[in-house]
């Protein structure tokens, strides 16, 4: 993101929060706290104290909407630098560890028994940062095109096997209640899906590094 516009935005950003706040204190002092406190809108009926608000709301939706193309060409940008780039990004292998995070999906179990909590299965998907420690081992690698075909590869194994997973468990779990349970259904389909893309993420890096290094044979072609 260029400077001019790291600028623009966050001037835009600053009039948007005052014209917020002045447009609240505006609604709490003489529009009976309208917009800010809970209100039916299936109810709702046009005042013309109302518009500050309203274009609060408009402005504050198109700044965001700024904000996401901002990053969107930044992200594009980036991409593209990072194409042309000649090595590989510098990793620590150490960050490989937070794939033991993965293990705090366990406690989906104990929260699913006490309050019927299934988000801590979420993170599951952490083990798929073991791959780190793969790519780690391929910092500041030369990005020839022996490098970027075993990258295709490996890239390609690795999303054909989640994408066999998740299939499998879509077709299998879609049949009917697990255990005569709907919920252990719906357990069972986000550990599932979870790990595929652990699976995704890990077998990418561990592929690549197998394949880079020649340990691994190379896909006959017919």
């Amino acid at each position: 993101m260029k400077k001019n516009s790291t600028k623009l935005a966050v001037f835009l950003g600053i009039i948007c929060a005052v014209f917020t706040a002045g447009a609240s204190w505006h609604a709490v002092v003489f529009n009976d706290s309208r917009f800010i406190t809970p209100m039916k809108f299936s109810e709702y009926s046009f005042r013309m104290r109302d518009l500050p608000m309203i274009i609060s709301g408009a402005l504050l939706l198109l700044y965001i909407l700024y904000i996401l193309v901002l990053l969107a060409r930044s992200i594009k940008t980036g991409k593209e630098g990072k194409a042309s780039a000649r090595m590989t990004r510098g990793v620590d292998p150490r960050l490989g560890f937070l794939g033991f995070l993965g293990f705090l999906g366990f406690l989906g179990f104990w929260t699913y028994r006490a309050d019927k909590t299934v988000f801590p299965f979420i993170f599951f998907i952490f083990f798929g940062f073991f791959g780190i420690f793969y790519e780690g081992r391929l910092s500041n690698t030369l990005m020839d095109e022996r490098y970027r075909e075993n990258k295709l590869r490996a890239n390609y194994s690795a999303n054909k096997a989640a994408m066999s997973v998740i299939f499998l468990a879509t077709v299998l779990l879609g049949q009917g209640k697990l255990m005569g349970n709907l919920e252990y259904t719906f357990i069972a389909y986000i550990i599932t899906v979870a790990l595929a893309i652990a699976l995704d993420l890990f077998l990418g890096e561990f592929l690549l590094y197998r394949y880079d290094c020649g340990e691994l044979p190379e896909e006959s072609e017919e």
